[in-house]
């Protein structure tokens, strides 16, 4: 089974413009989650797939392969899409290029769920112990089958609480793993109802009939949005790897 890691990198970030070519503690946080994603030994190939000439001069400058889209395209999935197309590869990791601490142990459970045949797309989650993460709208939430697959993934906590109840939530961890074929298949699709209510382009997969095979994972991801992101993940730098 072939394996390749792509991972997005779009420069223009509406809330931290040019934060992929921030420096993080001596050098860009894209080639930190290059770095970190090729440290992880997993993968046959890693591609960073991006629209700006200094991201790739930046990857370039480490020996990184670099796709440089000649398309506009509206999410991270469709930008890989793209790429992918004339690469061979069984099974493709869309590594978010913001989040510059991959963790091989995560990476390796959700990359493992591809031996069983159906399985087509995988994604990870993580139990949430902060009860403002439960209503903050920008931490998705998922809740998943007794099989692990997702049910539905919302902005809103879900499950909701009718009654008195103890429940637990998880948060979706946006690393995406899928098949070839339907990776190709779903940026062909429309965009759907539920995707356009919630801003969440996954629900398209299921709205489509796609499950998707959810993997718990302890790793918690340093996803840089912001300057106060990147603070926090210069702290998280200093603590665990100066």
């Amino acid at each position: 089974m072939k394996i390749v890691a792509m991972i997005p990198a779009r420069y223009g970030a509406t809330r931290f413009p040019g934060k992929l070519t921030s420096d993080l503690c001596g050098k860009p946080v894209i080639v930190r989650t290059y770095l970190s994603t090729v440290a992880t030994g997993l993968f046959d190939k890693v591609i960073v797939v991006t629209d700006h000439d200094q991201i790739a001069e930046q990857i370039k400058a480490e020996g990184g392969e670099v796709f440089f889209s000649k398309k506009v395209h509206e999410s991270g999935s469709d930008r890989i899409a793209e790429a992918i197309e004339n690469v061979e590869a069984d099974v493709v990791v869309n590594v978010q290029g913001d989040e510059p601490f991959q963790d091989k142990e995560s990476l390796g459970d959700l990359v493992k769920v591809f031996g069983d045949k159906e399985v087509q797309v995988a994604s990870m989650m993580r139990k949430i112990d902060d009860d403002v993460d439960v209503i903050n709208p920008n931490s998705v939430k998922v809740v998943v089958d007794k099989k692990g697959y997702a049910l539905y993934f919302s902005r809103c906590p879900i499950p909701f609480v009718r009654d008195s109840f103890d429940p637990f939530y998880f948060r979706h961890i946006g690393v995406y793993a899928y098949t070839k074929e339907i990776l190709m298949l779903f940026t062909g699709w429309e965009k759907t109802m539920l995707e356009k209510a919630e801003m969440l382009e996954q629900l398209r997969l299921l709205e489509n009939g796609v499950r998707i095979k959810m993997v718990e994972t302890k790793h918690e991801a340093v996803a840089i949005d912001t300057k106060a992101d990147l603070d926090r993940a210069i702290a998280f730098y200093q603590r665990n790897f100066s």
